[in-house]
């Protein structure tokens, strides 16, 4: 897991932020994501707060797309936007002194900014078995819409925050009397490669992406999940 941190200081660095991203940031560590004004998933990342500043915690293969795009929208804000170099530790052991927890889910354990290191968590297990996305697997930029792949269930997502870039788009399917997409987990015999097409009947169901131990994160079309499923030479079923 290669991390990047950007620290925003400046005064306006709460009010800037507040008004791109999905979560509520006054009320950091939180996690957010930046969408496009047409509503699907640009990067995520945590956002922590420092002394007088705000750290955010992005994949580090995201990081020089999203300081272009938040540097785009300073306009007159005051607010300074570095990268800088800040290693950031995980587990789900012992927490250590001065460690936060993911803001995610309790499973995530806890994150620490300026120390180094994995206490060897299995991560895409723990990740199956709370069907958590991850960057750049099952939150793919341009193409993924966040309520389904769980942004609300895991606290990414605050509806009573005000205006966001993609707000209009993400509240409309909020509202919306059931999302007919969306991640859930399969159980799996075999193994398909990241991103492989899931098929029953003749019909595509959805993909398949992160497997673990007999199970799999996919993304499917709740009216097509079948008893019996194909994704390449894997078998998948409900779960």
């Amino acid at each position: 897991m290669t991390r990047q941190i950007i620290r925003l200081t400046g005064e306006d660095r709460v009010p800037f932020l507040q008004g791109l991203v999905t979560n509520d940031v006054s009320r950091a560590p939180c996690w957010a994501a930046l969408l496009t004004p047409q509503g699907k998933y640009l990067a995520d990342f945590l956002v922590v707060p420092e002394g007088d500043a705000l750290l955010v915690d992005v994949d580090a293969r995201l990081a020089e797309d999203l300081v272009r795009r938040l540097s785009m929208y300073k306009l007159r804000s005051k607010v300074a936007l570095e990268v800088v170099d800040k290693p950031v530790a995980c587990g789900t052991g012992p927490m250590p002194e001065g460690a936060i927890p993911d803001p995610r889910h309790p499973a995530l354990g806890w994150r620490h900014y300026g120390a180094e290191g994995d206490d060897g968590t299995d991560w895409d297990a723990i990740r199956v078995e709370y069907c958590i996305p991850e960057t750049l697997v099952e939150l793919i930029p341009n193409d993924t819409f966040i309520l389904e792949v769980g942004f609300e269930r895991l606290h990414g997502v605050d509806f009573r925050k005000g205006c966001y870039v993609g707000q209009e788009v993400t509240a409309r399917m909020k509202h919306k009397t059931e999302l007919r997409k969306g991640l859930t987990v399969l159980r799996i015999e075999g193994e398909a490669p990241v991103g492989t097409p899931i098929t029953a009947n003749g019909r595509e169901v959805g993909t398949v992406f992160t497997q673990s131990g007999g199970r799999a994160i996919a993304h499917v079309r709740h009216d097509r999940v079948a008893p019996d499923m194909q994704a390449g030479e894997a078998r998948l079923f409900p779960a």
